[in-house]
């Protein structure tokens, strides 16, 4: 199972949002959430993406 964490310095600006191929995240009070996380095809295109470096994928 695919653990996904979501570091305190997110600035929820979506980009993860954007990034994912299978709408795992959504953002909720200004932060992403991964919502779906059991969807999640670890391609890493998330943590790649933000920014922030604020996501961990552990599988």
């Amino acid at each position: 199972m695919v653990k996904i964490i979501i570091d305190p310095k997110c600035t929820g600006c979506e980009t993860c949002v954007n990034t994912c191929p299978v709408m795992v995240y959504e953002t909720k009070g200004g932060k992403a959430v991964a919502v779906k996380a059991e969807e999640c095809l670890v391609c890493r295109a998330c943590e790649a993406q933000c920014p922030e470096g604020a996501i961990q994928i552990i599988e």
